[in-house]
């Protein structure tokens, strides 16, 4: 692995530690602020878990940024990057998320590991994954492609906060945050059993937000 691309896998591993780590760590602080009210506690959640994104997104853009492996397959459909680099950076935000969960439980005087109780399933709640991921890549390319990359972490922050309330599955949206969270036995957590076909409407909302982005965007801004 060449300097620029320890650099980059660097980055994906400590910002998906520290997203993981707001989702799962507000998630189990919200539950223990807001008891018996899961309302607030999912507002309490969505909104750090947006101001995370924003802040974590602008500190480490200039060097990566994407923290997701759908993104970053996206990326490499697009031609943005090799298959090493997505490989190396898939394997690195994989790692960062299981320490970030590891941590957030730490934080907060759980056990290193619990596996998830919380089942999520349903025909509905799938639908939920499938448009959250398609949404955020539309977000996160549309953004970028249209020449405005200094807006992106804005635009991911507004859109995750959002789509924790208006998708059914709370807008998951991301393969190693979901696997992270199954870590987890608290507001933020999936049970093991619920994860892969989670992973696997992530993975259809990659491909549908792929298809609509070249739609959309033939050409990035910059190469016009």
């Amino acid at each position: 692995m060449n300097g620029a691309l320890a650099r980059r896998a660097l980055a994906e591993f400590v910002g998906t530690a520290f997203l993981v780590a707001a989702v799962i760590g507000s998630g189990i602080a919200a539950v223990r602020l807001s008891p018996d009210d899961t309302g607030l506690e999912l507002l309490e959640n969505s909104i750090v878990t947006g101001g995370a994104l924003v802040a974590l997104i602008l500190a480490l853009q200039p060097v990566s940024a994407a923290f997701n492996p759908v993104v970053t397959l996206v990326e490499r459909a697009l031609g943005a990057i090799t298959s090493r680099d997505a490989a190396a950076l898939i394997v690195a935000q994989l790692a960062g998320g299981f320490i970030g969960a590891v941590v957030a439980n730490l934080m907060f005087g759980l056990p290193a590991v619990t596996l998830s109780t919380h089942h999520r399933s349903g025909g509905g709640v799938l639908l939920g994954e499938v448009v959250a991921t398609l949404g955020l890549l539309v977000v996160i390319f549309g953004t970028l492609r249209s020449g405005r990359p200094e807006r992106v972490a804005i635009a991911v922050g507004g859109y995750i906060l959002a789509a924790y309330w208006f998708t059914s599955s709370t807008s998951f949206a991301n393969p190693a945050v979901t696997v992270a969270r199954m870590f987890s036995n608290s507001f933020a957590g999936i049970a093991p059993a619920s994860v892969a076909l989670f992973v696997v409407m992530q993975l259809v909302g990659g491909a549908l937000g792929y298809a609509l982005i070249r739609g959309l965007y033939p050409i990035p801004a910059a190469a016009t």
